[in-house]
């Protein structure tokens, strides 16, 4: 059995470079940019009006004007007209090009328009107001969206004012997620006293549409040759293979077997903590790397994690070793975040503990609330909590008000 901290690390070291695809910039939302993206002109490309209203020579209006006849209207997305007359004045559109031998806008409500002429009713205005210079948000060639970041709707606004119709961004792994055992039945069925619906490959299947990953779900009952004649189909297919259930010591745990006679490398069996103590990893390589090897366009090997069945035991494993592989995989930091335990704990066994608990803000403080389940099985207990605490295992006592870092799934 390994610590929480050697677990995380194998997992990380396995983490894989996915190929580049290049897809619609409205699809984007959610994927991992793989290009930087750059002004392909300035920002904004020309002098434009920020205010309805009228333009004027600014000079004019210094040397005590304040009535000035109306040449014409520059309307948004029209050619860019000329001031003729310097005592004159254009009416201008919010986003039009500035005319030229114009250099100050004031807006509608501080003007009055009779019979073609505008008279200024404010004594004071600045030169240049009202006026978004050309180039002030960015100069063509300068960096406007750095590379591996997620792409929210922010950045699907710059993309289509760039004129990036097509982006970039990194191939989403193929997964499968596989559930185990003969009480297991679908959904929409009304189980026996003795069965269960499968819960566990959804709540996995949610917790990956939370990272833009499309999946598969299988059910296997617990029959060894058919459970190996499925998994050797699933490595040949898939980047990942998410199992719940079948990696503890029970009778009818076959993954471990299977998973040593199909070839799959195991990197660790059991980490300790509670809950997901029997969690399995591995990987299959599909040929001989190198230290060199570097993953890019083919799948040279199927990352294998099997979380143990209970409902929490599925959901911490995920949270806490998947979505990290994840986001090392397509080039995403994550920064770990904190939480003041609001209550005194105790938990004797020498084991990271993921407890749950209902993040509560105190005067610009988060507080982590224990809340009390009925063990790794009360998968309901989710409803009302909102992240794992994770206590280290190096103590027994945990006091209200020290500081544990968080797993937040809500």
């Amino acid at each position: 059995m390994i610590s929480v901290e050697e677990a995380k690390n194998i997992v990380l070291n396995s983490a894989q470079n996915f190929s580049v695809e290049e897809i619609p910039f409205i699809k984007s939302v959610g994927r991992v940019l793989n290009e930087e993206i750059r002004a392909d002109r300035d920002f904004p490309p020309f002098n434009r009006v920020s205010m309805d209203g009228i333009v004027i020579d600014y000079a004019s209006f210094k040397n005590g004007q304040r009535v000035f006849k109306i040449e014409g209207i520059q309307a948004a997305g029209s050619k860019q007209l000329t001031l003729v007359n310097s005592v004159n004045c254009i009416e201008v559109m919010t986003g039009a090009v500035l005319p030229n031998n114009a250099n100050t806008v004031i807006r509608y409500e501080d003007v009055s328009i009779d019979n073609g002429i505008a008279t200024i009713n404010i004594d004071a205005i600045n030169n240049g107001q009202n006026i978004h210079i050309r180039g002030k948000d960015g100069k063509k060639g300068d960096l406007l969206i750095e590379e591996n970041i997620e792409i929210s709707a922010a950045e699907i606004g710059v993309l289509a004012t760039v004129g990036k119709s097509l982006v970039k961004v990194v191939k989403q792994p193929k997964v499968m997620i596989v559930s185990t055992g003969d009480e297991l039945v679908a959904v929409e069925e009304t189980p026996l006293e003795h069965q269960i619906r499968r819960s566990n490959v959804f709540t996995l299947v949610s917790l990956l549409e939370r990272l833009n990953i499309s999946s598969e779900t299988a059910h296997i009952t617990d029959n060894k040759v058919v459970l190996k004649s499925k998994i050797e189909a699933y490595l040949q297919e898939y980047d990942v293979l998410l199992f719940s259930g079948a990696v503890s010591k029970g009778k009818y745990d076959f993954l471990p077997e299977v998973f040593e006679e199909l070839g799959v490398s195991k990197l660790f069996h059991k980490v300790a903590q509670r809950p997901g103590k029997p969690f399995w990893f591995g990987r299959k390589v599909s040929f001989s790397m190198s230290e060199q090897s570097v993953y890019k366009n083919e799948k040279e090997q199927t990352i294998v994690f099997g979380f143990p069945g209970n409902p929490i035991s599925t959901f911490v494993n995920c949270l806490v070793y998947f979505y990290p592989w994840y986001y090392k995989s397509v080039g995403i930091e994550i920064k770990e975040e904190s939480a003041i335990l609001g209550e005194d704990v105790t938990f004797k066994p020498s084991l990271d503990y993921f407890l749950q608990v209902k993040l509560v803000s105190e005067k610009g403080k988060l507080i982590a609330i224990p809340i009390s389940g009925n063990g790794s099985g009360d998968l309901a207990s989710l409803v009302k909590t909102d992240a794992f605490i994770q206590l280290p295992n190096d103590k027994i006592e945990f006091k209200k008000g020290e500081i544990f870092n968080i797993i937040r799934y809500r």
